[in-house]
């Protein structure tokens, strides 16, 4: 198993419980971005910059991915991807996306375009609160107990 980010939106806070988690399961984290950005030192910790671009780091995280592997990313179109190709998708407030609801997921995204396209502020989500940082870190703990079964 690896897990990779799509580090553009990533919250810092969601990073360092990553950061923290590569160190103590000795698994491989790889944050993918279309701009630079500091990573702490350590053998399991990689940054990958991508060219600027559309959904650029997107289609690298895609183009990498592997069956078993974790994805962490708020991005549904990308959740979609990453599943059909056999990985997992976390969101950065502890959401685990799966197979039976990624298409409900695809189509309220889809709606919210639609609205925001037709000039009706759909507004953004809310800042990520502490609730939100504990299911995250609760969820990962979940999924990396059970690969190291």
């Amino acid at each position: 198993m690896r897990i990779w980010v799509d580090a553009d939106a990533c919250p810092g806070a969601v990073k360092e419980i990553l950061f923290r988690a590569a160190e103590r399961t000795r698994i491989e984290l790889t944050l993918v971005a279309n701009h630079a950005m500091r990573v702490p030192p350590s053998p399991f910790v990689r940054f990958m910059q991508v060219a600027s671009g559309f959904d650029a780091a997107d289609h690298e995280i895609v183009r990498r991915v592997a069956a078993g592997d974790l994805v962490i990313t708020a991005d549904i179109p990308l959740a979609a991807e990453v599943i059909e190709a056999g990985a997992q998708a976390l969101n950065p407030r502890g959401e685990l996306y799966s197979p039976e609801t990624i298409r409900e997921r695809l189509n309220m995204r889809d709606f919210m375009d639609t609205l925001r396209a037709s000039g009706i502020e759909t507004g953004g989500p809310p800042a990520l609160s502490a609730r939100d940082r504990q299911n995250f870190a609760n969820a990962l703990d979940r999924i990396l107990a059970q690969n190291a079964q």
